[in-house]
């Protein structure tokens, strides 16, 4: 799922396209999309793009006469930049919104269409799209202390809670929890200060520094390559990969649909975290350490 930068990057590019600019028509494809009814999604064509925004992980389209586009691209939905009026690319082509400049489209892969798309009219409905985590670029380390330890979650669980933390999921919640040391699994309020200090400037540097990275790999074009999985990323989709800051082989705690990568070295003093499924089968010969699964792994 697109997350803080990525969606940053998407508004910086559809700034320098279409703000200002008249929305000519929309073609909707798919009829699971659209979900809001009133006003219709017609009237948003002959409207002028105003403003753009993020709210959370959905962006906000403004229009003038104080209609809003609302995206939700979900896990899979992406963002096409194409010539005025190119056709909806086959199957995975759910809606287009053209310009005189170009067409924007949008696109989801896969058998379940979950991205979602809102027309809304005012302020009021728009605020109900909103989850009402706080922007953890727009606070200070007291403000992010407070909304970490507003409730007794695991680390993982709090970055990734949109009522707590805005625009931060799976794939930035692994690289934040890995720049500051600290383990997914540990209880946000039994962190030192210290520890919530190294967790907010984690944080800030790990969500800016991918800004920046996506700014510069995008330049003035479009970002047509985004992805949860990155090889610059430290811990995220390495599994079995070395940690680059130690060596370690990157380990994770599958949950669901949901994968946690981490560092047993650099975060959890060589603890190796149980996954629900996996220690439930192997149960007392599921290893604590890292060393003892080397141990187990060199064993004949």
């Amino acid at each position: 799922m697109p997350e803080l930068p990525d969606i940053a990057i998407y508004l910086e590019a559809l700034e320098r396209r279409i703000l200002g600019a008249e929305i000519k028509g929309l073609r909707i494809a798919s009829p699971f999309l659209l979900r809001s009814v009133d006003p219709p999604i017609g009237n948003a064509a002959g409207h002028r793009v105003d403003s753009l925004r993020r709210l959370g992980k959905r962006i906000v389209i403004g229009l003038d006469g104080d209609l809003y586009l609302v995206l939700h691209l979900m896990i899979a939905g992406r963002l096409q930049w194409s010539a005025a009026g190119a056709a909806l690319p086959g199957r995975k082509g759910l809606a287009a919104f053209d310009f005189d400049a170009g067409t924007l489209i949008l696109t989801e892969m896969g058998s379940k269409k979950r991205a979602s798309l809102h027309l809304l009219r005012g302020a009021e409905a728009l605020a109900e799209h909103d989850p009402g985590g706080i922007e953890p670029l727009e606070i200070d380390r007291d403000g992010f202390a407070a909304a970490l330890t507003s409730e007794n979650h695991t680390l993982k669980r709090a970055l990734t809670d949109p009522h707590i933390f805005a625009g931060i999921g799976n794939a930035y919640s692994d690289e934040i929890l890995h720049a500051a040391r600290l383990s997914p699994i540990v209880l946000s309020r039994k962190l030192t200060g210290e520890e919530i200090t190294r967790l907010f400037e984690a944080t800030r540097y790990t969500l800016l520094a991918w800004i920046e990275r996506g700014r510069r790999e995008v330049g003035d074009g479009w970002p047509a390559k985004v992805t949860a999985f990155r090889p610059a990323m430290a811990a995220h989709g390495k599994y079995g990969k070395p940690c680059p800051a130690c060596g370690t082989p990157i380990q994770r705690i599958v949950h669901a649909a949901n994968e946690t990568n981490y560092c047993p070295r650099c975060q959890t003093g060589g603890r190796l975290l149980a996954d629900r499924a996996l220690s439930t089968l192997m149960k007392k010969d599921w290893p604590k350490t890292f060393e003892a699964l080397e141990n187990r792994r060199r064993s004949p």
